[in-house]
């Protein structure tokens, strides 16, 4: 099967967008699964758009408007943990072909330089890549403040250059080198229609989150506009504005006006959230109900509440308190500040050889 024979693959639904390539002096792979993986990737526009590059992501909703504009590769969702979840061999199976298919991306591409910020879905494409004489810039997840991933685990070895996300993980990564990118930001957030947004991220479905939010709608506790997007085959009470998925630019015009969002914990959807000025409450799945691979949404939703960023809510009644704390919390506008590690990789770029 030849690459443009992945476009027609309907079945698996991957493919590659036919926009026109940048030119520049380096081909760049870049490289990520979805949420906040690729919008970190996103974020540094300003370094990339100066070369040629594509994208290597996950079929998501945000990996599909990624394509839209860009150079683009979709990979199926694959990672390890989801053998964990009783799926072992549809893990087994989705991780061979995401092997094979990044083989065929990277042979065909051959790009000079790879920038991944992870995951599973694309450790595939690092490696090929590695193997190919690609040089290697791998950047550990910002959701992992206090234990590396195993995404990390995996390409630290494989990268000529490591970078973490907080001081914390020099202690896993003695030779990375840190850029905290979290600004809390001194703008005013903009008023906000009386709408609650809940959403459980592209990936999984959280049924803990959907129905306790409909439990408060139902009780009287929130009383604003609801939509809840609750992911494929996820729980859907009647009565309420559900969807299963949205395109990424809908979800954002979502947030420019909703007061208030309800999340799971992924960093995508945290970080889009206080973009917008809302008041966040973070709903982590958690690893012992079977809601996901690990803990590590507990770990990023309590970094994000001890800098003051956002609400946790791990049962009904603590979710029934934040929504009523957040009507009268005041807001804060967050982002992550990228110029820094962009600086950085650019002055990186520009000292590695042009391509013959």
């Amino acid at each position: 099967m030849s690459i443009r024979d992945v476009q027609i693959d309907q079945q698996n639904n991957v493919g590659m967008s036919d926009s026109p390539p940048c030119t520049g002096d380096l081909k760049i792979c870049l490289a990520a699964s979805g949420g906040g993986h690729a919008q970190q990737i996103l974020d540094l526009k300003d370094l990339w758009s100066k070369h040629d590059y594509f994208f290597v992501t996950e079929d998501t909703s945000l990996g599909h408007s990624i394509r839209r504009s860009h150079r683009t590769y979709l990979l199926p969702h694959f990672a390890w943990g989801q053998a964990r979840l009783g799926a072992p061999l549809r893990m087994m199976a989705t991780a061979l072909k995401s092997f094979l298919l990044s083989a065929k991306i990277v042979f065909k591409e051959r790009p000079d330089v790879i920038i991944s910020t992870g995951a599973g879905a694309v450790f595939f494409v690092l490696l090929w890549a590695r193997i190919l004489g690609a040089r290697v810039i791998a950047i550990e997840s910002f959701a992992r403040f206090e234990r590396p991933s195993l995404f990390g685990r995996l390409s630290a070895p494989l990268a000529h250059h490591f970078i973490v996300q907080s001081g914390t993980l020099k202690a896993f990564y003695p030779n990375a080198i840190v850029f905290d990118p979290w600004r809390i930001l001194e703008t005013a957030p903009r008023p906000k229609a009386d709408l609650l947004f809940a959403t459980v991220g592209a990936t999984l479905s959280f049924d803990r989150l959907v129905d306790s939010v409909a439990e408060l709608v139902r009780d009287g506790t929130i009383n604003e506009r609801i939509i809840i997007q609750s992911g494929i085959d996820g729980s859907r009470p009647e009565g309420i504005e559900v969807v299963d998925s949205l395109p990424f630019d809908r979800i954002q015009s979502i947030l420019h006006e909703a007061s208030i969002v309800v999340c799971h914990g992924g960093t995508g959807s945290i970080i889009t959230a206080l973009r917008e000025g809302c008041q966040v409450i973070a709903m982590p799945r958690l690893a012992a109900l079977g809601e996901h691979y690990d803990d590590h949404q507990a770990e990023i939703t309590g970094a994000f509440e001890r800098r003051g960023l956002l609400q946790v809510a791990n049962t009904l009644e603590e979710l029934r308190t934040a929504v009523v704390n957040a009507r009268t919390r005041e807001p804060v506008v967050a982002t992550s500040d990228p110029r820094a590690l962009v600086e950085f990789l650019d002055a990186l770029l520009t000292s590695l050889p042009p391509k013959a």
